[in-house]
Formats: structure tokens, sequence, C-alpha cells
């Protein structure tokens, strides 16, 4: 689950992470939004691309179709891999032996 630490209209691009779903039912939402009323958080803007869901993880996407806030010059962005590479993204990663 995403923790988010402010209800103020917080926006969220989720691009290209892997997602694992424990055997819990109840905790498959990444996006679980307690503490407030959906009239609330529908029109926060929370979007999920090319991530990868897995052992039923869902996002649950929210605000308006289309937003101003995600038209950004392709120039000064880095391209997010798909969530279907995380393995080999982070294949070697973890701390280092000294």
């Amino acid at each position: 689950m995403h923790v988010i630490g402010d209800s103020t209209h917080p926006t969220i691009s989720n691009q290209g992470n892997r997602f694992i779903a424990p055997n819990d039912p109840f905790a498959k939402e990444i996006t679980h939004r307690i503490y407030v009323p959906e009239s609330k958080w529908k029109n926060w803007v929370w979007r999920s691309e090319g991530d990868l869901f897995m052992n039923g993880a869902f996002f649950r996407t929210s605000g308006p179709s289309s937003s101003s806030q995600f038209t950004f010059n392709k120039k000064n962005m880095i391209e997010a891999k798909p969530g279907t590479f995380v393995g080999r993204l982070t294949h070697f990663a973890g701390a280092l032996k000294v």
C-alpha cells in the first residue's frame, strides 16, 4: 500500500513499478485511502502507467481523465520502463559486501 501523509489533493503518478500483493484478500489495493471519504479523494489525481500487478494487486485511479498536470516536455523526462523490467533493473541491488 502507498502511504500518503497528506490529504490535501495529493497527486501520484506511478510508472514502471512492480506490486506483489500479500495473500491477505483485504490487502490487495495499493491505493487504499483511509480516513478520507470517496467524495473527497475522487478528485485527487492518481495514475498508474506501465506498472506490473501480481497476486491480485490493483491500483485505483482517480481524478479527471486528463490533467494538465501531466503535460511535460519530453526532453525533461526520463522515460519509465514497464514494471516487467523490475527484476532485471534490481537484480544486483542491495547492500554492498565490505
